[in-house]
């Protein structure tokens, strides 16, 4: 293995001291131009590489921030990160992304070796209920901003959807599309987007005055396996519902491949609107209803948000709950209506 090139060596070649190349390295104004432009040259003669974390140690400042999130091969996580990253390489910031898969300790593990990176702050949607972790983050100093799924916590800000309206705003259009018993495929109502989403799901039906029937509610993963499986066990019951609100478009597209499978027409016998727009809702050949989330936007204003809490010169703490606005899209999922 080739050794790697140490400011010794640069100082050995150029009889000066290592001080005097670190230095001009690290462009000190005490050193002259024409000795940093020699130890440039040398230094670059000699491929030698700085050491990025002994720098940021040194400094304080290692120009990385971390994203975690609990998938990427998601439109929407994929969309937030570009949206992220488009905002922070302007500024010279350079981003480190995780996957959690949704696994709380997969999630703690990528916020440590973040922590140990000496990240400038981490952007996070989370998949846990342990604010331990978080309240490290906050000890550390290192600017925390959450996304998406979020916690509320003092001095942390937060870039979210009204998952609420989008759920009312779902609801109630098949409610007014004379869908009279509407089932609801739920994600884990731990997670406060999801908790929101049937709360605005089930306000809509109070509103309307229509029963609210447990057996409507199921708990699936945003995968269209369960998707299927849930519309197996809804056709089963001794009324079935005539309309799916999803809360993962992954599951809808589950949901519609299982009725279509069983010869039930869409969307004259029955209605599905999923949630957050991904690209394959439009393409289909019976394009799907959905919410969209906006995530380009989302991801933009989370690194704004960032960027504002670093650039605070009197280094207050800031804490902002940005709130963006969701769409309901119609597509041939759902009926017009009546």
């Amino acid at each position: 293995m080739k050794k790697k090139t140490t400011i010794y060596d640069i100082a050995k070649k150029l009889n000066i001291t290592a001080a005097t190349v670190s230095r001009a390295l690290n462009n000190n104004p005490n050193i002259s131009e024409a000795t940093r432009e020699l130890v440039a040259n040398m230094a670059s003669k000699m491929n030698y590489e700085q050491n990025r974390l002994a720098l940021a140690l040194k400094s304080g400042k290692s120009n990385n921030v971390g994203v975690v999130v609990p998938r990427i091969d998601s439109n929407f996580f994929g969309s937030v990160i570009h949206g992220i990253e488009e905002e922070l390489n302007k500024h010279g910031y350079h981003v480190i992304i995780c996957q959690t898969d949704g696994v709380e300790g997969k999630e703690i593990d990528n916020i440590e070796a973040l922590l140990n990176s000496q990240v400038d702050g981490i952007l996070i949607s989370t998949s846990s209920n342990n604010l331990s972790t978080f309240d490290r983050i906050m000890k550390k100093e290192v600017p925390l901003v959450f996304f998406d799924r979020k916690k509320t916590m003092k001095n942390v800000s937060s870039v979210t959807i009204n998952d609420f309206d989008g759920g009312y705003k779902a609801t109630q259009y098949l409610i007014d599309s004379g869908c009279k018993r509407i089932a609801y495929f739920s994600g884990d109502t731990n997670i406060e987007i999801f908790k929101d989403r049937f709360l605005g799901y089930k306000q809509a039906l109070l509103d309307n005055k229509l029963e609210f029937v447990k057996d409507y509610i199921i708990q699936t993963k945003s995968t269209i396996e369960d998707g299927k499986k849930a519309v197996k066990k809804l056709l089963k019951l001794n009324i079935p519902p005539d309309a799916i609100f999803s809360s993962s478009d992954f599951a809808a597209l589950g949901a519609i491949q299982e009725l279509r499978a069983k010869n039930i027409k869409i969307p004259t016998d029955f209605s599905v609107i999923g949630f957050s727009n991904e690209p394959f809702t439009q393409f289909m050949e019976l394009s799907i209803s959905t919410i969209d989330q906006f995530p380009l936007e989302m991801g933009r204003m989370t690194a704004k948000v960032f960027l504002e809490q670093v650039n605070n010169s009197d280094k207050i703490k800031i804490e902002k709950k940005v709130v963006l606005e969701p769409e309901l899209i119609l597509r041939k999922s759902t009926r017009k209506l009546v």
